[in-house]
């Protein structure tokens, strides 16, 4: 009897040990340069970070896709955390994996065609989790806020357009970011003295020192944009759930079996995972800001740079499944 239920869990361990002993033959190649202990740590770190995100977006992900299957119970934030999801996976499948064969030791391991794809992916996938994550919040405030405010006309509406602003997410960022095969490349002309970004695996290349600097200026006003617009959001969501709780606390004062509404678990549930991507937003802002300061960045300063960005589509899974009782039942049944 518990046979079928174990099958899925059999299979995802398999599929696990299976890139484990894929990543650690490659890393083990005639081709790769020795490791040192360091070397060999921060790719286990990437390996392991890389193993359970993809565990958690794919677990995600089947949760979406039985409650379809099945007609369970959906909620309006459940189109914009499908493409969410998605983004993250995307995130890891391109950025985590080759980060993970480069901490051990494989150099170079893809031709022309794959740097150009891969950088390509990682750079619309990542964009494309920021802008989702952006909507989110700014649409909890909407549907949160009190009938008798500005925003009140738009509940009604909103759940409407949710998915078409997310696919407009991705026809943006694909349109954004079109010109990022361009500057990406598998090796380096010796003829010519460019500069460029040696990302051990592939090279980003072509950059001026004006264009480089305005490409990052536009980058960081885009992503400070969105990240003013979560904080702001997070912000009204604080005041309207405190302003809730002062009104109902005589309730709570006669009824001590009184439970959080579902509007107000989502809430907070919502705030977690944007606090969670603020913060790590931040300090991998700074810590990418010292690596681009400092002539010679040190081995741990660029590991764990790398290491913070892909945290946020590791653990945001994680965060969502933990506050939603619906993955609860859904894997009991």
């Amino acid at each position: 009897g518990k046979a079928p239920r174990d099958m899925g869990t059999f299979h995802i361990l398999c599929w696990t040990l299976n890139m484990i002993l894929n990543i650690l033959t490659r890393s083990s190649s005639p081709g790769c340069d020795r490791m040192d202990t360091k070397d060999w740590a921060i790719g286990m770190i990437f390996l392991l970070q890389t193993t359970a995100g993809l565990l958690g977006n794919c677990s995600l992900l089947y949760h979406f896709l039985f409650l379809y299957l099945t007609g369970g119970t959906s909620r309006s934030t459940d189109v914009i955390l499908k493409h969410m999801t998605l983004a993250n996976l995307l995130v890891l499948l391109s950025k985590g994996i080759p980060e993970t064969l480069a901490a051990l030791g494989s150099k170079h391991f893809l031709d022309d065609f794959g740097c150009k794809l891969l950088f390509y992916i990682q750079k619309v996938s990542r964009d494309v989790s920021i802008g989702t994550t952006c909507i989110l919040s700014v649409f909890q405030v909407i549907m949160i806020s009190p009938r008798d405010s500005r925003w009140a006309q738009l509940q009604g509406k909103a759940p409407r357009y949710l998915g078409t602003f997310s696919i407009l997410c991705w026809v943006l960022n694909m349109m954004l970011n079109i010109s990022v095969p361009i500057y990406t490349s598998d090796r380096l002309n010796n003829t010519t003295s460019i500069r460029h970004i040696d990302h051990i695996y592939c090279f980003s290349v072509g950059y001026s020192s004006i264009t480089y600097k305005i490409y990052v200026s536009l980058v960081s006003f885009r992503d400070g944009f969105r990240l003013g617009l979560m904080v702001g959001s997070s912000g009204s969501m604080v005041l309207i759930l405190h302003r809730h709780k002062q009104r109902v606390r005589y309730i709570h004062r006669h009824d001590q079996s009184a439970r959080p509404s579902p509007e107000t678990t989502a809430t907070q549930t919502i705030l977690v995972l944007v606090c969670c991507f603020v913060s790590l937003w931040t300090l991998s802002s700074v810590l990418h800001s010292c690596v681009a300061i400092f002539n010679n960045p040190s081995f741990w300063l660029k590991n764990t740079s790398k290491l913070i960005a892909a945290c946020f589509p590791a653990l945001s899974p994680y965060i969502l499944m933990s506050h939603d009782s619906r993955v609860s039942r859904c894997f009991f049944l």
